[in-house]
């Protein structure tokens, strides 16, 4: 079978898989491909596209490093194997110590608390390049960099990471070409741009260290193009990926960074989504006066931002992500059991605003807001208005590629795991449960 797979004979490996009893009908199904393709795979069609012996691969469970595909972190830890799990924890946190090293540097201008971090992963292969470039070029990346990105927001990064990827491996070498100063200047900018998108759909997949490695080299381009909004945006996205791997004293540490960036920025809206994810990093540490203190300050700076021109990064921050940050906030402090009846129903009712006005555009923060709503209903004992919110949450997180909305989801599990004599609660638990292990 390794053969087979290393010289992407896909009819070998299919006729391999049918003498162990893997009939057509699961191959199709697991590949995504019709019935009468493997049927003709088998008869000996070559199979030659890289998106789709790609999906074979993963509908497989196949690492495709064997069979010369990108060799990446995921593949890495298949055919590898990780460290054990205290291992795993003391790489980790010398990685966030690492970072914030960097980042501290980058944002300063100077080497605050360290050295310079270098790499965390190898850097992609080259291809060639044009001898010189001009504003149309750069513009081109920046609406890739849109389309990317808006695939993203609806579908989830594991629809479009190996795209960004992709245009990042070429765009990358633009930065050696030749270019005016206001080019050059630009470039920069729209290179870190899509250094951040690549970071940000590898976290939405679960590659951490490829998350931090393009998120380490966006700040340094975002920096050297002079843009502090977007250093804060690079910031806070980071910041979240710590959050999110409940590193909450980390992830403040981050967004605090950000912070200086985006005062400096000049952007009030900037600020406000930094404010924003503080309270929610003070709610994980369940710092109650200090997630008040900056709930106040985000909504006073959204405020102000009222009329303003807004980077383009941060217009996303709308009133629904307002109530929904702040009801964030509020639902991680509802998270300690001598805080449920004080913090969930003010989380339910920021919570109901914020998933009122999302669109269709916007269906992984979507599938978020409707899963920490769920979980929010419970603790105050609606449990039967959580299941109902719970399973909208699951009907539209099933066309998400999202490692993310798997994780996001555990909470709300835990909660309807504990209703042992509500039926739909423990049936809504089971989904859930399923859904994760798949």
């Amino acid at each position: 079978m390794r053969d087979a797979l290393a010289a992407r004979d896909v009819s070998s490996v299919y006729k391999q898989l049918r003498r162990v009893g893997v009939s057509q009908r699961q191959i199709a199904a697991l590949t995504g491909q019709s019935q009468s393709e493997v049927s003709e795979i088998l008869k000996g069609r070559q199979v030659m596209a890289y998106d789709v012996l790609a999906r074979i691969a993963d509908g497989l469970g196949v690492p495709r490093g064997y069979m010369g595909l990108a060799y990446d972190e995921a593949t890495a830890l298949k055919v590898v194997g990780g460290a054990d799990e205290a291992e795993q924890r003391e790489d980790e946190e010398a990685k966030r110590r690492r970072f914030l090293q960097h980042a501290a540097s980058v944002t300063m201008g100077a080497q605050v608390l360290g050295p310079e971090s270098g790499a965390w992963v190898p850097t992609a292969a080259q291809t060639p390049t044009p001898n010189r470039i001009g504003l149309t070029d750069v513009r081109q990346i920046e609406a890739a960099t849109r389309a990317l990105r808006s695939l993203d927001y609806q579908y989830g990064g594991g629809f479009c990471r190996d795209a960004v990827v992709a245009q990042l491996s070429w765009t990358r070498q633009l930065l050696e070409v030749t270019a005016s100063d206001v080019v050059q200047n630009r470039l920069y900018k729209a290179v870190a741009d899509m250094h951040s998108l690549a970071g940000w759909t590898s976290f939405d997949t679960g590659l951490l260290d490829s998350a931090r490695t393009h998120f380490a080299k966006a700040l340094e381009l975002a920096k050297l193009g002079g843009d502090n909004g977007l250093v804060a945006n690079i910031l806070y996205r980071m910041g979240r990926v710590y959050l999110h791997n409940d590193a909450a004293g980390e992830a403040l540490k981050m967004f605090q960074l950000g912070q200086i960036a985006a005062q400096e920025s000049g952007s009030a809206l900037t600020v406000a989504v930094l404010c924003a994810n503080e309270a929610w990093a003070y709610g994980r540490l369940n710092r109650q006066d200090q997630v008040q203190r900056m709930i106040g300050r985000t909504r006073d700076e959204f405020e102000r931002a009222q009329g303003e021109e807004a980077p383009g990064w941060v217009k996303f921050f709308d009133v629904n992500d307002l109530h929904g940050m702040i009801g964030s906030a509020l639902s991680a402090l509802g998270e300690f059991e001598e805080n449920r009846l004080k913090y969930a129903p003010l989380a339910v009712n920021e919570l109901i605003k914020c998933n009122d006005g999302y669109e269709s555009n916007m269906q992984r923060t979507h599938v978020f807001g409707l899963s920490m709503l769920a979980e929010n209903h419970m603790r105050v004992g609606d449990v039967d208005q959580g299941v109902k919110v719970g399973n909208q949450a699951m009907k539209l997180g099933d066309a998400i590629k999202s490692k993310r909305i798997s994780d996001r989801l555990k909470p709300l599990q835990l909660e309807a795991s504990r209703r042992k004599n509500n039926s739909a609660a423990l049936d809504l638990a089971e989904r859930i449960k399923v859904y994760r292990t798949v």
